[in-house]
């Protein structure tokens, strides 16, 4: 039978597709985990590698990734709960945030957290909801806050709140001298949004179709501040979210909100964990302070 150190060699080889990387990310010297590896082939009677650069795995090798990947983060939620059990709300928990979300939201939660629970610690990344849902799903995260919706049947979503999102442009807009705007103003309007790969730019897409704007794929944002500053300078407008303006990250001191007759447009944020997680109080209890602080600044 395979030893979960030798599948612990295999992941690190995929991941990083080379034996002296993946020896440095297990701490072992590269003949130790050359060995393992071949070691582990000849248990499992199966080719798992192809030596070369980059080493790739064979197709067998893909699927034994697969599920090792698997049983070490099973492992890792055994080792979990035993310490949930023992310490409670403590230790450090992996938290991975949409950049449209943590910069203005965590603040505040993490102070309250603190105030509440001085013995946990936060690891917090930014990051794309897409790519972090794959790291939620293999381990390297614990918890995400994200916007729905949240693919796949295998997670548990706890949804925390609704947040209005607002049509903003610099003050000197032409369209601010016909407040409230009629829907039809919006036909062509250039609007601002982040690159692709975000959930963001997918909902500000769909509300462009649907008050027929023009989204500006020439000129895509990488963060809030920077949809702020673009269309504080007259590039374009932006949709922003409600608790980004009222926060001290973002505000209003370079655009206005532009009042458009019938717009109600929001958002859901949900705090995201494998289903079965051993933290899971933890995190619904993290998920509580985070939805607190949001409707305490919404109201």
């Amino acid at each position: 039978m395979p030893t979960l150190r030798q599948l612990q060699y295999l992941v690190a080889l995929d991941d990083t597709r080379h034996f002296g990387r993946a020896a440095d990310t297990t701490y072992v010297s590269q003949p130790t985990l050359s060995q393992q590896i071949r070691e582990l082939e000849h248990r499992l009677g199966a080719k798992l590698v192809e030596r070369g650069r980059p080493v790739r795995l064979t197709p067998i090798g893909r699927d034994v990734v697969a599920r090792a990947r698997r049983v070490m983060r099973d492992v890792a939620e055994i080792k979990a709960l035993a310490a949930a059990h023992e310490d409670g709300m403590a230790g450090t928990i992996r938290v991975g945030v949409s950049p449209t979300i943590g910069p203005y939201l965590m603040p505040l939660a993490v102070v309250r957290l603190h105030q509440k629970h001085p013995n946990l610690r936060l690891y917090i990344r930014e990051g794309i909801p897409d790519e972090q849902f794959n790291e939620l799903r293999n381990g390297a995260l614990d918890m995400m806050l994200a916007p729905l919706p949240v693919p796949g049947g295998d997670l548990h979503i706890e949804p925390l709140f609704r947040e209005p999102l607002c049509l903003v442009a610099t003050p000197d807009n032409a369209l601010l001298k016909r407040e409230p705007l009629p829907r039809e103003a919006l036909r062509g309007a250039p609007i601002l949004s982040l690159d692709p790969r975000h959930h963001y730019h997918r909902q500000i897409e769909g509300i462009c179709n649907q008050y027929e704007a023009e989204l500006l794929r020439d000129y895509e944002g990488t963060s809030l501040d920077s949809l702020r500053q673009m269309a504080g300078s007259g590039l374009g407008m932006a949709i922003l979210p409600e608790l980004y303006l009222r926060s001290e990250t973002g505000g209003e001191d370079m655009v206005k909100r532009i009042k458009v007759e019938g717009w109600n447009v929001e958002r859901s944020v949900a705090a995201v964990w494998r289903n079965g997680a051993a933290y899971a109080q933890s995190f619904a209890a993290i998920a509580e302070v985070v939805a607190a602080e949001a409707r305490e600044m919404l109201t």
